[in-house]
């Protein structure tokens, strides 16, 4: 569907947008539209009375070189304006800052998937076709922008119907199993904007999960992980944790019986959103957090190839669990104080982050763990070695022991 529609565009910056039109026009350039979350969001405001959403960048789409046109557009303008400019050639897009909004152009293009949740293969196109690509209706949008003001809205797939029931429809019936990571797109959305999954979508991605038509599967070999279920995956999961009502699309996400995409456990775990906002509080990262509550986290966490000091806290944790299962419950270590505490954990050599996982596991030891987390573990001998020394006691291990033995009583004395 394209229309000629009254558009109220004064959210955009206004003479930027007119800097952009006269250069797609005086380099002889296609088309040049706005697209993505810019337009949605701009409907949205205007046609169903949102609250106006800043804009972080905009995502421009040009039939045409839009290397070529940036670094022409530059040229015209001046460092000045465009203060930052980053071309890359190679996948036809670029990015800049100018009168410090942020720009991300590309060529429009069409896509394949040589399999399912590989990378597609992308050649030039139409915007039209480029719009065919995307993740949902209601982003499948682009209002093409023209000298003379009156705007053209380009809408193939029902974009604007479906804002006006505030529902997320994928594009074609093979969404999911092209690209899995729409799945935590959607929860994104509709954590952010109150959108729900039109019907057809939801069944789309539990039959799409229940059939799972990648070749990889949970418990293959992780070289042959395809990128949707691995490094992107963990792209879009940060962006959901980072940037998103996390809490609610983490429930968004059970409810549509998506999180098997992840790990089956993640599917039952009642406390998954209690378990994160501990673990923030404790200063962790939100994904390790997240993948620490999986069946298997070094698996997981190797599948998305998550920070490797991560991975590091995160096998520490295992083997955390294990001594707390097999060795101290075993032991009378209700009585433990402490000290005793204090002692055994640091003779495991644990990072502090390991231990304070280990805290959300809601186990018995919860208490003494996070006790030493937050307080025992920073005790030090009320007497410095400068001191001991001016006593008359030599640098060397008698030092060393003696300064152990005064932290010794401190911890004593605590409970």
């Amino acid at each position: 569907m394209t229309a000629d529609l009254p558009i109220d565009t004064s959210g955009l910056p206004g003479p930027l947008i007119a800097d952009l039109v006269e250069q797609a026009q005086c380099a002889g350039a296609g088309r040049l539209a706005l697209v993505g979350g810019a337009v949605r969001d701009l409907m949205l405001h205007q046609v169903h009375g949102d609250p106006w959403r800043d804009l972080p960048d905009l995502d421009l789409v040009l039939e045409s070189s839009c290397v070529a046109f940036l670094h022409d557009f530059r040229q015209r303008l001046g460092s000045e304006r465009v203060s930052e400019m980053h071309l890359h050639e190679q996948f036809g897009t670029a990015e800049a800052t100018v009168d410090g909004v942020l720009l991300d152009l590309a060529c429009a293009r069409t896509e394949t998937y040589p399999a399912p949740g590989e990378n597609p293969q992308v050649v030039e196109g139409t915007i039209e076709q480029d719009l065919a690509r995307r993740d949902f209706t209601v982003n499948a949008m682009a209002l093409v922008l023209r000298r003379e003001g009156s705007q053209q809205l380009l809408d193939p797939h029902r974009g604007r119907e479906h804002l006006a029931k505030r529902q997320l429809a994928f594009l074609h019936k093979a969404s999911v199993t092209d690209d899995p990571t729409r799945i935590l797109r959607g929860a994104r959305y509709g954590a952010r904007l109150g959108f729900r999954l039109a019907p057809e979508a939801l069944a789309q991605i539990q039959s799409t999960l229940t059939r799972w038509p990648w070749a990889w599967r949970v418990g293959d070999p992780l070289d042959a992980v395809p990128p949707a279920l691995g490094t992107r995956l963990r792209m879009e999961l940060e962006l959901l944790l980072d940037r998103e009502p996390w809490r609610e699309a983490l429930r968004l996400l059970q409810q549509w019986s998506a999180m098997p995409l992840l790990d089956g456990q993640l599917q039952q775990d009642l406390r998954l959103s209690r378990r994160l906002v501990q673990g923030v509080r404790l200063g962790l990262p939100a994904l390790a957090v997240l993948v620490a509550a999986a069946a298997d986290p070094l698996s997981l966490a190797s599948r998305l190839q998550i920070p490797h000091q991560q991975q590091i806290w995160l096998g520490e944790l295992i083997a955390c669990r294990d001594w707390l299962d097999r060795e101290v419950s075993l032991e009378a270590w209700t009585g433990w104080d402490a000290f005793d505490w204090t002692q055994r954990l640091e003779q495991q050599r644990w990072s502090p982050e390991a231990v304070a996982l280990a805290v959300l596991d809601n186990t018995s030891f919860r208490r003494p763990l996070l006790r030493w987390w937050g307080r025992w573990r920073h005790v030090t001998s009320p007497v410095s070695a400068r001191e001991l020394m001016a006593q008359g006691m030599r640098p060397g291990p008698a030092l060393g022991a003696a300064l152990r033995r005064e932290r010794e009583q401190v911890l004593r004395q605590m409970r």
